[in-house]
């Protein structure tokens, strides 16, 4: 990888604050380091998540219905931790696009839920980014928005549809992908020590796994990786201390949540590839 990517700008779509963190805070942490603009663009405040803090219970969707701007905040410490100063939401301060829970639940039938948003006007929030920003990567989920929660294929679509439209050329787009390989070997040493990760008793249980084959990317960010967990850790709401995700960390090691893997979609692999053929370097073959 260069020293210096001064110059080097990537755009990041998510559905949920936390999502960030868990999929790319250490990729975020060492571009950034190095000298790149990241750019958040979160899409709705997590309204509907699941509050894992019992003194906080009181702040869920079911009570006082405080969890979203609660979450606003931990993405301001998590992005502190990971070194980024440019996060926004899809839209604000015109819109706010609200959780829209899992299909066939209240939440998704609620019209200022993102899921039910105008589309256009949402890809269009989203264009106008792009062409400020104008990012050379940008990185979201795939089709199926990693698990299939209707937030996670909403700002697929709404990244994917905004890239086309816009008048700034993205030189490379990436989803992120987790690697089946990577979750058994993590489920495998989990059973040894006597434990598990997330009920699962094959990586194939869980359905963010896909084949090894789909990753044409992995940035090794184990040196930003303390600064993940303390990025982890800011999202104190929807991440427990004592919950799966700190689990494989404190029975595997740290380099579990270091190592991020991405499918590359528009553009071209480039620089120095791995062993396995993979890209080290978002960047690569990119100039400026």
């Amino acid at each position: 990888m260069k020293a210096n990517y001064e110059g080097y700008r990537a755009l990041l779509v998510h559905a949920h604050p936390d999502d960030e963190t868990i999929n790319n805070g250490a990729t975020m942490a060492l571009y950034a380091n190095l000298g790149a603009k990241i750019t958040l663009v979160t899409c709705t405040r997590g309204e509907e998540g699941e509050v894992l803090v019992e003194d906080l219970a009181h702040i869920a969707a079911a009570h006082n219905d405080q969890l979203g701007e609660h979450r606003v905040e931990e993405l301001a410490e998590a992005m502190k931790a990971l070194g980024i100063s440019d996060y926004r939401f899809l839209g604000a301060p015109e819109v706010k696009y609200r959780d829209s829970g899992m299909i066939g639940t209240e939440p998704n039938e609620r019209p200022d839920c993102f899921w039910r948003a105008d589309f256009d006007k949402a890809r269009d929030h989203l264009v106008s980014i792009i062409e400020e920003v104008k990012p050379h990567v940008l990185i979201t989920y795939d089709e199926f928005g990693g698990y299939g929660h209707p937030d996670h294929i909403q700002a697929h679509r709404v990244a994917m549809a905004a890239a086309e439209k816009s008048d700034w050329d993205i030189k490379k787009i990436y989803w992120n992908v987790t690697p089946r390989s990577v979750i058994q070997e993590s489920i495998e040493k989990m059973k040894a020590l006597g434990s598990d990760f997330m009920g699962a008793e094959s990586a194939d249980d869980l359905p963010f796994c896909k084949d090894d084959s789909f990753v044409s990317a992995h940035i090794d960010g184990n040196e930003y990786v303390t600064k993940k967990m303390d990025a982890m850790r800011a999202h104190a709401t929807q991440i427990a201390l004592d919950g799966p995700f700190f689990a494989l960390s404190n029975n595997l090691g740290l380099q579990v949540w270091g190592n991020e893997y991405y499918t590359l979609v528009k553009g071209e692999k480039s620089g120095d590839l791995d062993s396995l053929g993979r890209e080290q370097d978002l960047f690569a073959g990119i100039t400026l």
